[in-house]
């Protein structure tokens, strides 16, 4: 499951961004924020403090709050699984992100380290993930795997182009039109360590 993402674009160049939206949200920080919270991230893990995007009352709501909430028995809920619920009442939000990593098994024997892949758009650019909060941490939705995730997972999450991220905010069209993998060929995927072996550096 996808437990690391990426957003190596700056909240402040990110807020610039918006104006590709039609129409353009007004926007609302949240909250205080540190010069590190606005920074770019090539990396954001379970727990880390991350920025998620709420409506309110037709304005965009910006926060920043920690990536999973803690489950029945302690361990941290970073995915939720979107088929067959109904999420009209729940604390619907966005996650900005520009990539998602996943890990596979090693081929080689002893080798303790998984291999890792990056996934971006093939077009380029940024995209939302939709998720949801609870107890003040959010978790991103997953759903059955598009062509592009599914050589190396069985899940993956529920991402959106910058454009149909507010559809989730608003529920402008059915969830199960929404929650679904995006078509083949959305997103390319780097390969940056296979066995043990670094192959490419996810710098910024």
């Amino acid at each position: 499951m996808c437990n690391e993402i990426s957003r190596k674009t700056a909240l402040d160049d990110l807020l610039r961004e918006f104006e590709i939206l039609s129409p353009p949200p007004r926007f609302e920080w949240e909250g205080g924020a540190t010069p590190n919270d606005l920074a770019g991230k090539a990396s954001v893990r379970i727990r880390d403090t991350s920025p998620v995007f709420r409506l309110n009352g037709g304005t965009l709501v910006g926060s920043m709050i920690p990536w999973a909430w803690p489950g029945p028995k302690g361990a941290p809920v970073f995915n939720f699984r979107s088929e067959g619920r109904d999420f009209a009442h729940s604390d619907r939000v966005l996650i900005f992100a520009d990539g998602f990593y996943e890990y596979t098994a090693p081929a080689a024997p002893k080798v303790k380290l998984k291999d890792q892949h990056y996934f971006t758009r093939a077009a380029g650019g940024w995209f939302w993930i939709a998720g949801l909060v609870k107890d003040g941490c959010f978790s991103l939705l997953t759903t059955q795997p598009g062509s592009d995730v599914a050589p190396y997972h069985d899940r993956q999450i529920v991402t959106l182009p910058p454009q149909a991220g507010l559809d989730w905010l608003t529920l402008a069209r059915p969830q199960g039109e929404l929650l679904r993998a995006e078509p083949a060929g959305t997103f390319r995927v780097e390969t940056l360590r296979r066995d043990g072996v670094v192959l490419a550096e996810d710098l910024f």
